[in-house]
């Protein structure tokens, strides 16, 4: 079980910057996201994307905004869950909470900050008969987490996007045997890596299976095979398999948290402004998930919510504690 001062869910740029918050008055943070890496949709969707409205940035690339705001809170030694979702939230007395993600993690925590921005990113999952019966560890993932998990096994990836053929090129060296299937005879992502995942299909290093689609998948409490149908020739054919990927993107959605009683309006959690709390005492949301009078999604105003999120956050714990705020110019930044 893990420990911390306060459970944030989401790893984005506002969840990220409220460590440095948090940070600053001595509270430590342990972040849970659905995703493999920190940075949210900045990371996933747009990491050489420029933004022009981070105050002290006439322009910054998503993905080197991450980067720093990392670096920001590594004073503060942050810890982190990633590739698990936040199936539940316990609320068993005033400043003692419990979470508990789909693979089991479960975090005990003092507060608890919703930093989801536009919630949790679900994976697209393709029509593919026995699909989630084999996920959670038994042979079906959809994303990459450890490359090294495929090593010597037989996997195949689906899908015609850049992550599929990135994958593609990076586990040919790793997996036993690795197949890529793919609906269409051309792909949506950037030339070069289709150029190089053509010359590795022409090597043999690949079976590259264009126009084909995924019937259906078996085995006995963990994958097996998986049956394939070419949409020109209708032609079927079943391989032996470790691990299927699908990659056909990610799709934003509340997902549990839509159950655990907040108030929630137009798919986002109605905050108090004074602090952005919910509903629920010791519960924050901050960033593109909550919703209030005049709410702008930006960036920086998650950054502002944060920084009001961590001071109330102090004093829910710490109550009748005095705490005179004292500007980080003054006092520095100390390690924990």
């Amino acid at each position: 079980m893990i420990t911390t001062d306060i459970a944030i869910i989401g790893a984005g740029p506002v969840g990220l910057f409220a460590i440095f918050e948090a940070g600053l008055l001595k509270m430590r943070c342990h972040l849970i996201d659905f995703l493999p890496q920190a940075g949210g949709q900045l990371t996933e969707i747009y990491p050489k994307k420029p933004i022009y409205d981070i105050p002290g940035f006439p322009s910054v690339l998503a993905q080197d905004l991450v980067t720093n705001l990392l670096e920001q809170a590594k004073p503060f030694h942050p810890s982190f869950t990633f590739g698990e979702r936040v199936e539940t939230l316990d609320k068993r007395g005033e400043g003692d909470f419990m979470l508990t993600t789909n693979m089991g993690t479960q975090i005990h925590a003092k507060a608890v900050c919703i930093a989801g921005g536009l919630g949790c990113f679900e994976p697209r999952k393709p029509e593919v008969e026995g699909l989630e019966q084999f996920e959670n560890g038994k042979g079906v993932s959809y994303m990459v987490l450890d490359p090294e998990k495929y090593r010597g096994k037989k996997l195949i990836l689906a899908g015609g996007g850049d992550s599929a053929l990135d994958w593609a090129i990076h586990l040919s060296d790793i997996a036993e045997k690795l197949t890529l299937v793919h609906r269409s005879e051309s792909f949506r992502g950037a030339p070069d890596s289709v150029s190089k995942v053509m010359k590795l299909a022409e090597e043999g290093k690949i079976n590259l299976l264009l126009n084909t689609n995924i019937l259906n998948i078996n085995g006995n409490g963990h994958l097996e095979t998986a049956t394939v149908k070419n949409a020109k020739t209708n032609e079927e054919n079943t391989f032996e398999v470790d691990n299927l990927i699908p990659l056909f993107g990610l799709s934003p959605k509340l997902g549990p948290l839509e159950d655990w009683g907040f108030d929630i309006e137009k798919s986002a959690i109605v905050v108090n402004t004074d602090d952005y709390s919910t509903n629920i005492p010791g519960v924050y949301a901050i960033g593109d998930i909550n919703t209030y009078t005049n709410k702008l999604k930006l960036i920086l105003c998650g950054f502002h919510e944060a920084a009001l999120m961590s001071h109330s956050a102090y004093k829910y714990m710490n109550p009748g504690v005095k705490y005179t705020m004292k500007y980080t110019t003054v006092q520095g930044v100390h390690e924990f």
